[in-house]
């Protein structure tokens, strides 16, 4: 695994192909599918599982009580976890 701090993800979001809809703080790649934002460890999983023709898997914003946004006394936001693909087409994946 190889992790790096960058200043700037606008260009590797766009070359990953995330749209400007779904965009995050973090932008991740695995075994060839772009993970963005804070999408939970199990759907990761799933999604390695499945393997559905999509470029990958993404939670735009930072939803309280997803994965490292969790905030005690606060109760978790309910989101959604979206499949995107080449044309920027999404579909709801999981929801929490």
């Amino acid at each position: 695994m190889k992790a790096e701090d960058l200043d700037d993800l606008a260009p590797i979001k766009r070359q990953l192909g995330v749209p400007r809809a779904l965009q995050s703080c973090h932008t991740g790649v695995v075994e060839g599918y772009v993970i963005e934002g804070h999408v939970p460890a199990d759907l990761i999983d799933r999604l390695l599982r499945e393997r559905p023709s999509v470029v990958g898997l993404a939670v735009p914003g930072m939803p309280v009580g997803s994965p490292g946004m969790e905030a005690p006394g606060q109760a978790a936001e309910r989101y959604q976890v979206l499949t995107f693909d080449q044309k920027g087409r999404t579909k709801v994946y999981a929801s929490r």
